[in-house]
């Protein structure tokens, strides 16, 4: 018997996570996935032990608890994993058989804002072209930078960039830092005035239509904008 023969057949031993492609069945227990993890210990958490509770069939305990939204899903544990585990996929799947209104708050939040708004922060078109404009102001002040305007809805630049949420809410000077880079390289770029979010709030929720409006928003805007390269810092 083969190695994809011995999958399919314990993909059908135990619960609702034997459909799932991520060979947790594998699992060595040798704890590379532990000694990786940012996160190991935190409330307990342990990536080997939420393997081996998947393996086992312990569905239902891991979709309540805490754990899966403990993880980062930063991929540290499956790049050590010796037998190519997709941990964090595995967590992501977790996630997704949480009933929606019981997601954590901010993530729940979060997205909702996103799917209605186009960013988790609900902020209106004219209020994000401001923020920008008043960075970009900041950025013209600075030697070297004289010229410098903010390239809002460019079309047939070469270049489209999102822009994480917190860029325009606490972290605002980190604009200049990318803004800094596109001028030295005389980079033909520019941001879309509206889904410019670039955090993926369907994936940390486990939620794999709300990923694909999300990413379906940013290529409309790419089509629009009549670009064909995407920067997508998150």
């Amino acid at each position: 018997m083969d190695s994809e023969d011995r999958m399919e057949m314990t993909q059908l031993e135990f619960g609702r996570c034997r459909s799932w492609p991520h060979s947790q069945d594998y699992c060595i227990t040798c704890g590379l996935c532990s000694s990786a993890c940012p996160v190991s210990g935190v409330d307990g958490f342990d990536p080997r032990k939420m393997i081996r509770m998947i393996s086992f069939g312990l569905d239902d305990d891991l979709v309540v608890s805490r754990w899966p939204w403990i993880c980062t899903m930063c991929g540290k544990c499956e790049h050590v994993c010796p037998m190519e585990i997709h941990i964090a996929d595995a967590v992501r799947n977790v996630r997704s058989l949480r009933p929606r209104a019981d997601v954590p708050g901010v993530l729940h939040k979060g997205l909702e804002a996103a799917l209605d708004t186009g960013n988790n922060l609900r902020l209106p078109r004219e209020d994000f072209i401001f923020i920008l404009e008043d960075v970009a102001e900041e950025l013209a002040e600075e030697e070297g930078y004289g010229d410098f305007k903010v390239p809002i809805d460019k079309k047939g630049a070469r270049l489209l960039t999102t822009i994480h949420n917190k860029l325009v809410n606490t972290h605002t000077d980190d604009l200049k830092h990318w803004w800094k880079i596109f001028h030295a390289a005389q980079e033909d770029w520019t941001v879309a005035s509206e889904n410019w979010e670039g955090t993926s709030w369907g994936y940390f929720t486990g939620d794999n239509e709300a990923m694909k409006v999300m990413a379906g928003r940013i290529i409309e805007q790419m089509e629009r904008l009549e670009i064909d390269t995407l920067l997508w810092p998150e």
